[in-house]
């Protein structure tokens, strides 16, 4: 666990650590696509995050290949001629939670969290909200949020347009660990 903390600090610059450090090795999140001829889904529970409940510093990275369809040329098309995986292999977000919740009170609490979101090598300043929910100790965060494929240049051919809706739909939830 440390190990990946390292990693993290490292890649998202997260330096201060304290007893307010929040560690997720195995982040779920799942796209949808809804088009008229056929409906895209995926999930992946390999995505990482870190984050600091003293700074509000939030910080994410999912592998674009970890992605799991059902049918396996929608995987091929995904990775090759949509994501070029290859050269983009992973979607970030590196931000900060404006309104710190108390994590030592079970409760859902509500949290917008601004920051950089990186799709196919193209950079966003978004806003996006999530909800943390503490019980019984257990920390866990989720959020729901629009991607327009336009706004990270990510091509969909004329020939396949009906197949593919323009915006797509990211859930993500990330159960932490107090990092020791």
């Amino acid at each position: 666990m440390k190990y990946i903390s390292l990693i993290l600090f490292t890649l998202f610059g997260i330096n201060k650590v304290d007893g307010n450090l929040f560690v997720c090795k195995n982040a779920s999140v799942s796209l949808y696509s809804k088009a008229p001829i056929e409906d895209i889904e995926a999930t992946t529970a390999s995505g990482t995050s870190v984050y600091n409940a003293s700074t509000g510093d939030v910080a994410f990275s999912v592998p674009i290949k970890s992605f799991r369809f059902e049918k396996s040329l929608m995987q091929e098309h995904f990775n090759d001629t949509y994501m070029e995986s290859d050269k983009y292999p992973n979607a970030t977000f590196r931000g900060k939670i404006a309104s710190v919740p108390d994590l030592s009170k079970d409760g859902t609490y509500p949290v917008k969290a601004t920051g950089d979101f990186t799709v196919h090598g193209v950079t966003q300043n978004r806003t996006i909200d999530g909800a943390f929910t503490v019980k019984g100790g257990t920390v866990s965060l989720s959020s729901e949020f629009m991607v327009k494929c336009a706004d990270h240049k990510i091509t969909i051919p004329r020939i396949v347009f009906h197949n593919i809706a323009e915006s797509v739909r990211i859930r993500v939830t990330a159960n932490y660990a107090a990092n020791k």
